[in-house]
């Protein structure tokens, strides 16, 4: 395939924005990705982005500029990133256009996300049972799996601690304060194993990724970072999903996640044991330990000693979610794929400041996971 290479990145603030709109957060994402790749807005050719619950990606074009590109809207659950990033890399690909963008925003209210069944092929009884909530999900899936595997409350507290910690060295991060094992592990319950602070919480902000081909990132003079590889994936029989917590079938449940990595892992031609840093989506803390291994990064019930041994540590041989995640930043929804994407870029050019992985990562890698069952994966390579 063509390379494509990411030339701009840019975010807004994470956390609760008073008086600033989904949109304008988008806008101030995509002005900073602008900058970033030393173009204007007239420089995109094309665009493709969504969010969950804050307005059009399209009409973006009143703020930015009516230069009358093509710029589709993209609604794929917390995979609307991804997706919109997958569309930008294809208009490249196909030699629609040298330089795209993809973009994603939210602004979500307080308190759990409230969808509505009907939206989700299921009926009315389904949300009037109480199953439509997302913490009871997450609770039970990992519940299951800490059976099944022999992991530890402690290495639930031990991830969201480590969200914290990150948190605090990241300038655009929500949660920007640690908070310990203890106090993690002792909080109100929410839905057992997980207490309030091992969750992320529905939170606002915007992320855009200006991608371009490859005579058009040569030409802008920068040190591109090369997508070496971008996969997307919905569910098989037999998984274990949100809107979906059984499973189906005999034997092992299926897992999107391990599709979407394995298909991003074999388009780049790299093996999960070269990425030097990673991103793993962390809805909860129990979902970060699930995604390393269906990500590849290890086997089904190494996390307990991986995580001990202080290997997914910013300094540690498998560094994993630098930024916070999405327990430090918070998750609006259209934007947490490609906020994923920003980390690597930030961590492979050598300028996250104080998060920054140390010995010159060469390799990242991105996934994010949500309802009803999709994923979308990214390898970076510089």
């Amino acid at each position: 395939m063509a390379p494509v290479s990411i030339i701009g990145a840019g975010l807004s603030p994470f956390g609760r924005q008073p008086g600033v709109t989904g949109r304008e957060m988008a806008v101030t994402a995509i002005q900073t990705a602008l900058r970033d790749a030393g173009l204007e807005w007239g420089d995109v050719q094309v665009a493709f982005g969504g969010s969950d619950g804050a307005g059009l990606a399209d009409t973006l074009v009143a703020e930015l500029g009516l230069t009358g590109i093509p710029f589709t809207n993209v609604k794929n659950g917390c995979a609307t990133g991804g997706s919109a990033l997958v569309s930008a890399v294809n208009a490249i690909r196909s030699g629609q256009a040298e330089i795209a963008l993809a973009v994603g925003f939210d602004k979500h209210p307080r308190g759990a996300f409230d969808p509505r069944p009907e939206d989700w092929g299921l009926g009315a009884g389904y949300g009037e049972a109480g199953l439509m909530v997302t913490t009871q999900f997450f609770g039970i899936k990992i519940a299951r799996y800490m059976r099944e595997y022999g992991i530890s409350d402690q290495t639930l507290a031990a991830v969201a601690a480590k969200a914290y910690r990150n948190g605090v060295l990241n300038p655009n991060a929500w949660r920007r304060e640690a908070i310990s094992e203890e106090d993690i592990l002792s909080a109100d319950m929410v839905n057992d194993p997980l207490t309030r602070y091992m969750f992320c919480s529905p939170g606002e902000g915007g992320a855009a990724i200006i991608v371009a081909s490859e005579s058009a990132a040569r030409r802008s003079g920068l040190r591109p970072v090369t997508l070496l590889s971008v996969a997307a994936r919905t569910r098989q029989f037999g998984s274990f999903e949100v809107f979906s917590p059984a499973i189906q079938g005999t034997g092992a449940p299926t897992s999107v996640s391990a599709a979407a990595a394995a298909a991003a892992f074999e388009i780049a031609g790299v093996t999960p044991d070269q990425i030097d840093v990673a991103q793993l989506q962390d809805t909860e803390s129990g979902a970060e330990v699930m995604h390393l291994a269906e990500a590849g990064f290890c086997k089904d019930g190494e996390q307990e000693d991986l995580i001990a041994s202080g290997a997914t540590e910013i300094a540690g041989s498998l560094p994993v979610n630098t930024d916070g995640g999405c327990i430090a930043n918070g998750e609006p929804i259209g934007a947490s794929g490609l906020r994923q994407v920003h980390e690597i870029v930030t961590q492979l050019r050598g300028e996250a400041g104080e998060r920054q992985v140390p010995g010159n990562p060469r390799l990242g890698f991105t996934h994010v996971y949500g309802a009803p069952g999709v994923s979308a994966c990214t390898v970076l390579g510089v």
